[in-house]
């Protein structure tokens, strides 16, 4: 009981990283897109806008995730860091320069400089979520065995399923930035920019759903056990999904970009809870399940006993935090987009 608790919690935590933490993943990569200096000064303003103020907590959850699962699954832990801990580096890497660009950037007077870290800001967004996704796809294709770098250090990343959940990663990141940043320009009047990404949105989107639809016959080639989970018991999430990015398309072609937000965060949590679903009760399949790997029944009740004290002060400055970034006015000395 109190360890399937712990894998519900971590696994809400895991989901809010996606939504947020993603999120902010993909305006780096339309940072990226954006263009020359002179064209994409509008879309870099309202990049920086939209994320300044959240971008360092949204990785709070990330935090969240890697100490629950060491706390509440430390073989499940060992395992991972120890077989993946490759692609574990280069996202810690990863994220270090990408906030240290993105701070450097804000603050630097020479165009040079500005190039430099807001390249360095573009790129470290998108390789980033690519190496998560790497290792999403090596635990959910059952390449990370129990015990200590039992696994291959190159093949366990480098394989198909890791290559779809890389791709599939920085897709969806740069499918809800894309939605979350034409929100924020038509709720601050700009409706140029709004259009600018809601176009982005859509072209996202499609790609996205093509994509996944093409990793159908990679899981089945690669990750058999996941592929069945997903055919069966997981298939009510996965419809679920497709019905939710369905309609996040209809929205945003209506612009309606109020509800869209709802439905594309959805859609990709779906997601999520989908691969959660189907690889239950494994947590590193084919053989170590949740009951096998947790810690006792002591360390579990306490860790949970801590993170509901410790939510009663998170929660709602987190709440508070992103009440107050939607109704900080974006600025308005250029309102061109393209």
């Amino acid at each position: 009981m109190l360890a399937n608790a712990t894998l519900a919690v971590m696994w809400v935590g895991l989901t809010c990283y996606a939504l947020f933490g993603g999120a902010d993943f993909g305006a780096g990569l339309w940072d990226l897109l954006a263009g020359g200096s002179e064209r994409g000064r509008a879309p870099r303003r309202l990049i920086e806008h939209s994320i300044g103020p959240v971008w360092e907590a949204n990785h709070v959850w990330l935090i969240f995730v890697v100490v629950l699962l060491w706390t509440g699954f430390s073989p499940v832990f060992a395992a991972v860091m120890s077989t993946l801990y490759i692609p574990l580096t280069l996202t810690a890497l990863g994220i270090i320069a990408r906030g240290a660009a993105f701070a450097f950037r804000k603050v630097s007077t020479e165009v040079w400089q500005q190039r430099l870290f807001g390249g360095c800001f573009a790129v470290s967004s998108v390789v980033t979520p690519y190496f998560l996704g790497s290792v999403a796809g090596a635990v959910a294709s059952g390449r990370v065995p129990p015990g200590l770098a039992k696994g291959n250090l190159i093949t366990g990343w480098l394989n198909p399923t890791s290559a779809l959940g890389g791709v599939l990663a920085i897709l969806t990141c740069a499918y809800l930035a894309a939605v979350y940043l034409s929100g924020d320009a038509a709720r601050s009047g700009e409706a140029h920019l709004a259009a600018y990404f809601r176009r982005r949105a859509l072209a996202t989107g499609v790609v996205t759903g093509m994509v996944a639809l093409a990793g159908i016959a990679i899981l089945h080639a690669d990750a058999p056990q996941l592929f069945h989970g997903l055919t069966h018991r997981a298939l009510p999430v996965v419809l679920v999904s497709a019905v939710l990015g369905a309609v996040s398309l209809v929205l945003l072609l209506r612009a309606e970009m109020t509800f869209v937000r709802v439905t594309a965060a959805s859609a990709v949590a779906a997601v999520l809870w989908s691969w959660g679903v189907a690889q239950y009760p494994a947590m590193l399949p084919p053989s170590v399940t949740v009951a096998a790997s947790a810690s006792e029944s002591s360390v579990l009740g306490t860790s949970l006993g801590a993170l509901a004290v410790g939510a009663v002060l998170l929660v709602p400055s987190l709440l508070w935090l992103y009440s107050l970034f939607q109704r900080r006015p974006a600025p308005t000395e250029d309102r061109r987009g393209s």
